[in-house]
């Protein structure tokens, strides 16, 4: 099971399936969560980061080894780059070291729209899908609308309910304040695209990962 799976429980999964539902039974509006590992592999985070710890160890070893003598140092760092590039591979939150702030926003708000797209939130009937996107690698949280919602709604107050859940995430109850923010985001919803007589359940309620 990877990270996205296992970042909910099944209790909390039903508790923002509920939610999911408890929205859509008030508005025309679709919420659709989706949780993943990372927006990005960065095979460059890997190799720097395999280039600097390897750099570093040899060079510890090195002075133990020889004083410092430079002949020992550049195979070890050589030799050391590998493990180190596999241990980064390994570990996210020492991945995440490497990789720049700007680098991770490009990333998650790249990877935001792909699920926008992919899960379809693109083709409601009214364009009013509204996407929660949790970037678990980045520690970032994105919620992004579509062209009917921004008509009434700009991206400040998304941005706001975004902070809402990586306030939630910081703290561990990730869960309290994602429904929170969605229940927040189904009230506007609400005085904007209230229920219509033939409206119906577009897309699914539960959360998708990867």
């Amino acid at each position: 099971m990877n990270r996205a799976e296992s970042f909910f429980t099944d209790e909390e999964k039903r508790r923002i399936g509920e939610t999911t539902k408890q929205i859509e039974s008030t508005t025309s509006g679709e919420v659709v969560v989706v949780v993943v590992d990372g927006s990005d592999e960065y095979p460059d985070a890997e190799i720097s980061g395999g280039v600097i710890l390897g750099s570093l160890a040899a060079l510890i070893l090195t002075e133990i080894l020889s004083g410092g003598v430079i002949w020992y140092y550049v195979p070890l760092s050589f030799i050391f780059f590998f493990p180190f590039r596999l241990l980064i591979r390994a570990v996210p939150d020492l991945k995440s070291r490497f990789v720049g702030e700007g680098r991770k926003n490009d990333a998650v708000v790249r990877g935001a729209l792909s699920a926008f797209y992919q899960k379809g939130l693109c083709r409601t009937r009214d364009n009013t899908g509204v996407l929660f996107y949790i970037s678990l690698l980045e520690h970032k949280v994105r919620v992004l609308a579509d062209k009917g919602i921004y008509e009434k709604i700009d991206q400040a107050v998304l941005n706001n309910f975004a902070s809402t859940v990586t306030q939630g995430i910081k703290e561990g109850r990730a869960c309290d304040a994602l429904c929170r923010a969605m229940t927040d985001a189904g009230l506007i919803l609400r005085e904007h695209f209230p229920l219509k007589h033939d409206d119906s359940n577009e897309l699914p309620d539960e959360i998708f990962t990867k």
